[in-house]
């Protein structure tokens, strides 16, 4: 397959770039619409199975409110409030602009509700209410965009009011992640482009690994678009998409340009029939590692798919568009390009013709091997200690969720959600109640209210509601913040309290609890899909038994200090000046997940470029641990390159003003670097010293099993006939490594 794929894009190079050009016009007309269509609702968040939702959708039907949705105004008035003074003018306009709105449902302020808690503690301001309808994207965006101009029009409200609320949070959410996007593209891509030219050594190699993950990008968005036809797909993608489409594209293309630029030199034809078969065993050799390695990330990013909650769905779903796109273009697109390039691939070059430089790179990384390899005993459990130190923070974690007060205090609801938080007195936590009770089951839920209201932390229980025919709603309020630990505990005793019919629990502590539990319950599945389909490959693709669990545990540890150092910086505050954000004494409960999957199908990565070139070296007849100085000499300056590299792009998230993306960004740029600097360039040559042989032993009936489905790195089987007799006795001298 990859044969043929090799002759036609050397043949058909022309036509193939023509159709590369063409593809990613449409992908751009098409996909640059896709930041109006994703999402940043509460709801994403849901497992849509949850009772919470169920009890969401009852009170919906009944009362046309949904609890998720909501306005908060908060306005400064010029003279100080009291609950029996007459209503300002100013409160009473915020009250009928909101009553004016079609979506709004029902307003409350502190005089009509009769809640002097809604005024601030200095009397000098005060927040009203508003209950709304079903808002769905991107009907929210246009809803918040309308009463931002209503507010701003009212000469009363414009220089006093500031807008919040879980909707409004909810937009400016997405407006903040799509502005702190581009401000990410437009950093890091110069930064990029120095070091890619630093790295690649001339300025055309350089411009490609930039150019494909332009193309990956978009590429990436055009599917991702055709996604949010059939399914909600979050803000967050845009980031993801970002990051690992311009990684991976960086990763490929260092590994395909390098090989492609060894096997030039190492040829014996000139011109047009050596860029032929430097091509055609480019595609041969690394082409296949590239497909590999971009089919473990990608089966990394399948285990998101396992959780329900639409959020991790749809970071799933674009995570393995952007990988296929990133795949598409090193596998098709690249190899036209170095078709049509050939040795002109080092124009521009400030290093042309002294190949002798990369040379001393690759014995650099040779002795580097062979010491590790005469010491392997220390560097192994040094490595290990090392890295175990690190994870050490992670015994300790907490999540939290997402809510108004991740924004930042430039937008109006991170504005409101801090006054709120400091300027009033604690606002109770809601727990809405929603039970299956008939008609007549008013004295069994007013004993049910009682119970519930004698829990600790329970400081009102409301009457019971009838909502319709078959279900009736109590409201309960618990002292604490929604997410905080108090408040929690109290509610998880509530949903323990025994009640006469059939119970479901919403409000915002609730239904964090309820995607707390699902992510639990989906997390061992999860984990055993990505482990069990992670060894599957690495065997198919070594041979071995061994270094496919060896590729697992390794991984393991990469991950575990990436949490340890998101444990020690997010949730302890360390670094949160530098990093310019609010430490909550807690992580946010889907980034965990999301980095997991993230920074696993990487650290595989990395792991297939390493192993792939150590077994081809075997496959020459070279020992155990010469092939491993080998394989660690030609990939070393590469893995590490592109390690930094990848560092910088996905890296580009920390600078979001949002945790959550900062925590996503800056753990899986951890990972990156901590896997290449430790554990490729120290562990994997101590560990397979040790074992030697071994470290290849495959007992029969899955060495039969290789045989016959695994992966041949391209040795010399593959190799095409010799060159004919006459051609030149040697080749230009290339830069042979990056």
């Amino acid at each position: 397959m990859f044969k043929a794929l090799a002759s036609l894009l050397h043949q058909r190079r022309r036509l193939v770039l023509l159709a590369s050009l063409v593809l990613l016009v449409v992908a751009g007309a098409i996909g640059s619409s896709l930041q109006q269509h994703l999402t940043n609702g509460a709801s994403d968040y849901d497992d849509p199975g949850g009772g919470n939702v169920t009890a969401r959708k009852v009170i919906q039907q009944a009362t046309g409110i949904d609890p998720q949705q909501g306005y908060v105004l908060l306005v400064r008035t010029d003279a100080p409030l009291t609950a029996d003074a007459p209503v300002p003018p100013e409160v009473a306009a915020a009250v009928g602009l909101l009553k004016a709105r079609p979506e709004v449902k029902r307003v409350l302020d502190y005089s009509g509700a009769h809640l002097p808690a809604l005024i601030a503690e200095d009397g000098r301001s005060t927040v009203v209410l508003a209950d709304l309808g079903t808002l769905s994207s991107p009907s929210d965006v246009d809803a918040v965009k309308a009463l931002e101009h209503d507010v701003a029009a009212d000469p009363l409200l414009k220089d006093r009011t500031l807008l919040g609320g879980a909707t409004v949070g909810h937009v400016q959410v997405g407006e903040v992640s799509e502005k702190d996007l581009g401000m990410a593209e437009t950093l890091s891509l110069p930064i990029l482009l120095v070091l890619l030219v630093i790295v690649f050594r001339g300025l055309v190699a350089g411009l490609i690994p930039l150019l494909g993950g332009v193309f990956a990008m978009m590429l990436a968005m055009l599917g991702t678009r055709v996604l949010t036809l059939f399914t909600n797909v979050s803000t967050s993608a845009m980031n993801l998409i970002f990051a690992l489409g311009l990684g991976l594209c960086i990763d490929f293309s260092l590994l395909m340009v390098s090989r492609f630029r060894e096997e030039y030199a190492a040829g014996v034809e000139a011109g047009a029939e050596g860029t032929a078969r430097a091509v055609r065993r480019t595609v041969l050799t690394a082409g296949r590692t590239v497909a590999f390695s971009a089919f473990t990330v990608a089966v990394a990013l399948s285990a998101l798919l396992i959780f329900p909650l639409p959020y991790l769905r749809s970071l799933g779903s674009s995570g393995i568009l952007t990988v296929l796109s990133a795949a598409f273009f090193a596998l098709v697109v690249l190899p036209a390009v170095l078709a049509v390039l050939g040795p002109k691939i080092d124009a521009l070059s400030f290093r042309r013709g002294r190949a002798e430089g990369a040379a001393r790179v690759v014995r650099r990384w040779e002795r580097l091997a062979h010491g590790v390899m005469r010491r392997p005993l220390l560097y192994a459990v040094t490595g290990v200690v090392v890295l175990l130190g690190i994870a050490a923070p992670v015994t300790g974690i907490k999540f939290t969720g997402v809510d108004q007060s991740v924004l930042p205090r430039s937008v109006s609801a991170g504005q409101v959600a801090e006054e709120l938080g400091t300027k009033y007195a604690q606002q109770p936590a809601s727990v809405r109640i929603v039970l299956d009770a008939p008609a007549d089951a008013s004295a069994a839920l007013d004993e049910y209210g009682a119970r519930v209201g004698r829990v600790p932390g329970v400081q009102r229980v409301a009457a019971p509601v009838q909502l319709d025919a078959g279900h009736w709603q109590i409201d309960a309020s618990v002292a604490g913040e929604p997410l905080q630990a108090a408040a929690l505990d109290t509610v998880q005793q509530v949903q323990r309290t025994a009640a006469p019919f059939q119970a479901r629990f919403t409000g915002a502590s609730a239904d964090f609890l309820a995607q707390r539990a699902s992510i639990g319950d989906h997390l061992l599945p999860a984990g055993l899909v990505l482990a069990g389909l992670t060894v599957l490959l690495l065997f198919l693709f070594t041979g071995s038994v061994w270094l496919a669990f060896q590729g697992l545990l390794m991984n393991a540890l990469s991950v575990a200090a990436a949490f340890g150092m998101l444990v020690w910086v997010f949730q302890q505050g360390h670094l949160s000046g530098l990093l310019d954000f609010t430490a909550t004494g807690a992580l946010e409960e889907t980034s965990p997940v999301v980095l997991f999957a993230l920074a696993f199908g990487l650290s595989t990565d990395y792991n297939v470029f390493l192993l792939g070139r150590i077994k081809e070296a075997r496959g020459t007849g070279l020992d155990e641990r010469s092939a491993v100085a080998v394989g660690i000499s030609r990939t070393g300056g590469i893995v590490t390159s592109a390690a930094l590299l990848f560092f910088v792009a996905i890296g580009a998230l920390g600078l979001s003003r949002l945790a959550f993306i900062k925590e996503l960004g800056l753990g899986a740029a951890f990972a990156v670097l901590i896997d290449a600097a430790v554990v490729r360039t120290l562990l994997v040559p101590a560990v397979m010293a040790m074992l030697g042989k071994a470290a290849w032993w495959a007992p029969g009936p899955l060495k039969r099993l290789h045989e016959r489905f695994g992966v041949d790195e391209g040795g010399a089987g593959d190799e095409e006939e010799p060159a004919p007799a006459g051609a030149r006795a040697a080749a230009p001298k290339l830069v042979t490594t990056a």
